[in-house]
């Protein structure tokens, strides 16, 4: 007579379900009480992942996220608060889950979730900056920023492609190669910048973006030009053209694109390069110390 099957075995599970290396294999599905929930293959089992608030579904101190909780600490204690040791350790964790979401939410194509853990990580990570003493655990997370805003800019201008239309989605990349452009101010590394990897792959992104659709500069892009030209006359007529401009109409991605094959590749594929730095090079998806 055959062993009854303990209720925790996976075993069909996960040869349902093979695991592919180098891509990140990531699926809805439907949880108890008809929550979605997220599971990623990995390579021995699987994660399960909640789609709100912090992904292990915990609430640390009643707050959504760790981090909310820590701000509420700040709030009690004032600024001059600093992390113990414990705290850093719990940080860490939460970092890691929501890199785990992340490139899940990318490989899910679902671009305005994506950018909105990979806000929560930044933010974080400006948190962490301003109130750990530890300058190497601090640096352990600011190497990864570079990679995080790479998501974060990928995943907005996705998203704005797909609600807004193109001239939307290059002014996301524009912006967001600003801010990569104020990190590498910041870290006095201007000269690396034009041949940094994440900043020509936002680049060729744009001007895909600009091929696949049609279109020229931006009314942003002509009123930057004009400023800097110093042709103010023309600067006023873009600025009122602006003022004027109504909603954009949705456009969607198209089907298979390089657009869309470009967050899998930063989801998967890319999320094995090295992340970069103007200081430090270490793995993108090494998962000790993932943001």
């Amino acid at each position: 007579m055959p062993s009854r099957r303990d209720a925790r075995d996976i075993d069909a599970l996960l040869a349902n379900w093979p695991y592919r290396p180098g891509e990140v294999n990531a699926r809805l599905v439907k949880a108890g009480g008809g929550r979605e929930v997220i599971q990623m293959r990995v390579d021995m089992g699987l994660l399960q992942m909640e789609t709100q608030y912090r992904p292990d579904g915990e609430r640390p101190g009643g707050a959504d996220t760790y981090f909310d909780y820590l701000v509420g600490e700040v709030i009690r204690e004032g600024d001059e608060f600093e992390l113990s040791d414990e705290q850093c350790s719990e940080a860490d964790r939460e970092f890691v889950q929501f890199y785990h979401r992340r490139v899940c939410w990318l490989s899910l194509r679902e671009y305005a979730r994506a950018a909105k853990d990979a806000d929560h990580s930044l933010a974080f990570m400006d948190f962490v900056r301003q109130h750990s003493s530890d300058e190497e655990w601090t640096l352990s997370h600011e190497q990864y920023r570079p990679f995080v805003l790479f998501h974060r800019v990928q995943a907005g201008a996705l998203a704005a492609l797909e609600e807004d239309g193109p001239e939307k989605a290059i002014g996301e990349i524009n912006a967001g190669l600003d801010r990569f452009r104020d990190l590498f101010d910041e870290y006095d590394a201007a000269d690396q910048f034009s041949e940094d990897e994440l900043v020509q792959r936002l680049e060729e992104m744009r001007e895909n973006v600009r091929s696949r659709y049609e279109v020229g500069l931006t009314l942003d892009e002509q009123l930057a030009e004009a400023v800097r030209a110093e042709n103010y006359e023309r600067a006023a007529e873009l600025r009122d053209q602006l003022k004027k401009r109504p909603h954009a109409a949705s456009l969607p991605s198209p089907t298979g694109s390089t657009l869309a094959g470009q967050s899998s590749a930063a989801a998967g594929g890319g999320a094995g390069r090295d992340a970069e730095t103007p200081r430090r090079r270490r793995r993108a998806d090494d998962s000790s110390a993932a943001d």
